[in-house]
């Protein structure tokens, strides 16, 4: 069963492992986010992926956004050893 994230963000068990993608593709906004991150220019990325909108882009780079402003507890892991 597919399940809507955010606008066109999706996740479905079946497609790339149950990671977002954007709907109707099999691109991850890990794959977006990772050619921003590494400087690509939204231009870039729609000649890499011409299947893609700007649309696309931008919603990525919410959805991300999104996930980082909410709370998030990290309990630190003991070392071993």
């Amino acid at each position: 069963m597919e399940y809507q994230l955010y606008k066109n963000i999706i996740t479905h068990p079946d497609i790339c492992n149950g990671k977002a993608v954007i709907r109707n593709t099999r691109i991850t906004v890990q794959t977006i986010m990772e050619f921003v991150l590494a400087g690509e220019s939204d231009e870039q990325i729609l000649k890499s992926y011409p299947r893609l909108s700007a649309e696309d882009i931008l919603t990525c780079k919410e959805f991300v956004s999104l996930i980082l402003e909410k709370p998030t507890f990290v309990k630190p892991i003991k070392s071993v050893g």
